[in-house]
């Protein structure tokens, strides 16, 4: 039998730009290449995509962008090329078809929907959610309105647009001010890693946050903050998601920020959290029906905090987590008995069930 066709595609546009390649690499490592043959596909941060066909290890580094045989290339949105359309230096173009598509991007243009949109126009299978779910747990003040309509819980938030920041600043921290308490975290609603986020204290913190974040997006969420344990579980599925344990974060910052999540590395994660059964199992549950509550399928990891109480707040969904060494979602599929190997053999076979894709 011909080995199955899987083009990962990384990078991108996102100011995660170097996180994706990071995680790209773990994830073109971990894939059985008994069972699939492996497409590269590079985006750069200006956008342009390349069919890259060097050294792995060349990826992390933002070498392979330099690779002499990178080939610009596109993706066709016409289902009868069922792949990419690759332009050679004469001007012809080769169609290489693919059977499924890993997208190990992370941020904007790579799970807010965006890409997500164009695998649906061309038809080929792919691993992770949907356009609508995918849109939906990118943005941070749709996920609290989802969720919290539906009876799970959310940090207090209040939604700023960017249209509203010169002649409604001063109203609209009257009602962050009102509504909620300091200290307060200042979110882009739409960015991941945690990328242009403040911890405020006071109104001048609260400005400045504000102006940073928008900085990264039109829309700011200012959540109030949340005293508790932060957790982390993974979620893998589609008709019938499960959960694995439950993950700790021990952030060496103030909070867990992208210097803390991937360059200070006093950060700890522990697995299985040191937290009681009851409450492991309330978050188990409250992953899936929320990951359920969102259209999530494939996979993905669903942040909370557990409070002193026993309350649980749900923090976020990240619909394309990372696969970086240290990265959350990959620890705790290993630690449920799944080798990366054997997880990135089931994400594609969840992309094929998905898609009613024969891949037996």
């Amino acid at each position: 039998m011909a080995k199955l066709r899987v083009a990962v595609i990384f990078g991108g546009k996102s100011n995660e730009h170097e996180v994706s390649l990071v995680s790209a690499a773990h994830v073109i490592g971990s894939i059985p290449r008994d069972k699939y043959e492996v497409t590269c596909i590079g985006i750069t941060k200006k956008g342009h995509w390349l069919k890259y066909i060097g050294s792995t290890d060349e990826i992390p580094t933002g070498k392979w962008e330099q690779h002499p045989d990178n080939v610009p290339c596109v993706l066709s949105p016409d289902p009868l090329h069922k792949g990419f359309l690759a332009i050679r230096q004469d001007g012809t173009v080769q169609n290489v078809k693919v059977d499924c598509v890993f997208p190990v991007l992370h941020g904007k243009n790579g799970e807010d929907g965006t890409i997500q949109g164009l695998f649906q126009l061309s038809e080929i299978p792919y691993v992770g959610c949907d356009c609508l779910s995918s849109a939906m747990c990118m943005d941070k003040d749709i996920t609290h309105t989802v969720l919290e309509a539906n009876g799970i819980r959310t940090a207090k938030w209040v939604t700023i647009l960017e249209s509203q920041l010169d002649g409604e600043l001063s109203s609209k921290c009257d009602e962050m001010e009102e509504k909620l308490t300091y200290p307060m975290f200042v979110k882009p609603a739409n960015c991941g890693s945690s990328v242009g986020i403040s911890k405020v204290s006071d109104r001048s913190g609260l400005i400045a946050g504000i102006k940073l974040a928008f900085a990264h997006d039109k829309k700011v969420v200012v959540e109030e903050g949340i005293t508790g344990v932060e957790c982390e579980c993974a979620v893998m599925g589609n008709d019938s998601p499960f959960a694995s344990a439950i993950g700790e974060i021990k952030a060496a910052n103030d909070f867990y920020d992208y210097e803390a999540k991937y360059e200070n590395p006093q950060s700890m994660t522990v697995i299985p959290a040191d937290i009681s059964a009851e409450a492991s199992a309330k978050l188990r549950e409250t992953a899936v029906r929320a990951y359920k509550l969102m259209g999530c399928e494939g996979l993905a990891r669903v942040d909370f905090f557990l409070c002193e109480n026993g309350d649980v707040i749900l923090n976020e969904i990240n619909t394309l987590p990372g696969h970086t060494p240290i990265s959350m979602y990959p620890q705790l599929m290993e630690h449920e008995g799944l080798s990366p190997r054997q997880q990135e053999d089931r994400l594609i076979k969840l992309a094929f069930e998905r898609a009613d894709f024969d891949y037996e």
